[in-house]
């Protein structure tokens, strides 16, 4: 059977299990968890995997899922990649009521798209007449949030990094893939293949007054709101300083500024991430914001704790690997609806995994409203969920048919910017000053 004979068989596969795969996302999308928490999500998982007869590893930075499919050889081994967890939202029709979550970002139809490209390669026999293995990542806490609790986790030595992938890399489990694939969802009727995007790292601040009845002895006390509030206008006179080529982004929220409105608040705590395009000018921004916070304590007299987290290394996505993926967009939607996208101002943990292997992080249309907005949703069921899973399937026998000749030349024009994971390693502990 040749490649097209092979696309065609697995896009008829996943076309017969379309039900099913659209299920599973509504089903995940109804009932959104915040990264490390997603235990409900994972039970859908991997019940679709008990269904496939996949077998998978489970618990990996506490909530990951590595479910694996073998080929006729073993010449290279692709990973496809999904995500767990929701975002903070509150106004979403479909929030959690007690925490927020909300799938507000897509992450339901990556994971559904990804279990039915599973579907389309198993169900068919195509991956029996590959030459390279496939993995199906479910991968935990994409998105960055909570910062002080992760850092608790850190703290008590459960996990090392705010992202779910990069406590997968880690671990080890990337140090056999040689290419990674992942879809992201979007809205409108268009695909696209992207370039470049932030990196970040992230920082929670305690700012540390003295109590005092506020309105019968203020003098007495030392208002850590306003030593925030301070701080917080110096990180903007700030702004004017970052180059505009390093597209830096700063954007603080306060998570508690106070305790009592007739206490002079002592207590006040901030999140921001530093996000840019590349990890020096992030780091020079970094150093600015840090100043700042620190001149808003001294003009009080407070004191501040800075407490700063590995954020995410900024995407690049591999340009061989986006004209293969491009060609079958093109296949599925025409290239009308295939766009180019430009550099980016979000962050993800993907671009972690794109300094050590080939990898690529397209979007895929099919939804409506904003992301991580309250009216984000799916208009599009067939683009969102069914294309997804097609595009993927049909990249993974693009690498792995033919003696993986595609993945071995991606392997081979791909410069890394860390050879190992022992590099990696060592270059966030640098970056972090450790």
């Amino acid at each position: 059977m040749n490649i097209q004979e092979m696309k065609t068989l697995v896009c008829k596969t996943i076309d017969e299990h379309r039900d099913e795969i659209i299920a599973l996302g509504e089903s995940i999308f109804k009932e959104p968890e915040l990264g490390y928490k997603e235990h409900k999500t994972v039970k859908k998982v991997k019940a679709a995997l008990d269904k496939l007869e996949l077998p998978y590893e489970s618990e990996i930075g506490l909530t990951g899922i590595v479910a694996k499919l073998p080929g006729k050889e073993h010449k290279g081994t692709i990973a496809i990649m999904g995500e767990l967890d929701a975002v903070v939202c509150p106004g979403h029709p479909y929030a959690d009521p007690d925490t927020g979550a909300a799938h507000a970002c897509g992450h339901f139809a990556q994971i559904a798209a990804t279990i039915g490209a599973a579907m389309g390669l198993k169900y068919s026999g195509v991956a029996q007449m590959l030459d390279g293995d496939m993995e199906f990542w479910a991968t935990p806490a994409e998105e960055a949030g909570e910062v002080e609790w992760r850092k608790s986790l850190i703290d008590e030595g459960k996990i090392s990094f705010l992202g779910g992938k990069q406590e997968m890399i880690k671990l080890g489990y990337l140090d056999h893939i040689d290419a990674a694939l992942m879809i992201h969802s979007t809205s409108g009727p268009n695909c696209a293949v992207a370039t470049t995007s932030n990196g970040f790292v992230a920082k929670y601040v305690k700012y540390i007054g003295k109590e005092a009845h506020a309105g019968g002895a203020p003098h007495l006390g030392i208002n850590a709101l306003n030593a925030a509030n301070l701080g917080l206008m110096a990180v903007n006179a700030q702004r004017e300083t970052f180059k505009n080529d390093d597209t830096i982004r700063v954007h603080p929220i306060i998570t508690k500024g106070g305790n009592l409105v007739n206490v002079v608040p002592a207590d006040v705590r901030i999140e921001t991430y530093v996000r840019g395009k590349t990890m020096p000018g992030v780091l020079d921004a970094s150093v600015k914001v840090n100043r700042a916070f620190e001149a808003g304590a001294m003009a009080v007299g407070a004191q501040v704790e800075i407490v700063e987290v590995p954020g995410y290394m900024p995407r690049r996505n591999d340009e061989n690997f986006n004209k293969i993926f491009e060609e079958n967009l093109n296949i599925l939607v025409g290239p009308e609806h295939v766009q180019h996208l430009g550099h980016m101002g979000g962050c993800s943990d993907f671009g972690d995994v794109q300094h050590l292997v080939p990898a690529i992080h397209p979007y895929i249309g099919g939804m409506i409203g904003g992301g991580h907005a309250s009216d984000f949703a799916v208009q599009d069921p067939e683009m969102a969920y069914v294309t997804a899973a097609k595009s993927m399937a049909m990249t993974a026998i693009d690498l792995l048919a033919n003696g993986c000749e595609k993945l071995l030349e991606l392997k081979k024009d791909f410069v890394p910017v860390y050879k190992n994971r022992e590099e990696y390693l060592a270059a966030w502990a640098q970056l972090m000053g450790e």
